[in-house]
């Protein structure tokens, strides 16, 4: 634990936090929240890390804004990205089948 941190202090953010969490940061950065599909980018997270690799993960949503950047930048850049992404974990050699979330 760090000077920062007492007993009281959680050391991950909570869930209900992220959506504040994201948009203050969209804000440091300048960008629009509006076009920050958080669903979009989680799914991704998730779609990578079963599929590919955990590490994977966080790299590959960090790719999906960059394409989304030179793309236009917005929402929908972000969506068409991750489409991408999302298709390619998939089909990504040695991919776990075996859903974990129950879905089929």
């Amino acid at each position: 634990m760090n000077d920062a941190q007492t007993p009281e202090t959680p050391r991950h953010l909570p869930a209900e936090q992220l959506e504040p969490w994201l948009t203050a940061l969209a804000r440091a950065l300048q960008l629009d929240e509006r076009d920050v599909p958080i669903p979009t980018v989680l799914d991704v997270a998730r779609d990578v890390a079963r599929g590919v690799a955990r590490p994977a993960a966080p790299l590959s949503t960090f790719l999906v804004g960059l394409a989304a950047a030179k793309n236009g930048g917005d929402a929908d850049a972000v969506r068409a990205a991750a489409r991408i992404a999302t298709e390619l974990a998939h089909e990504w050699p040695g991919r776990d089948d075996g859903r974990r979330d129950g879905t089929a």
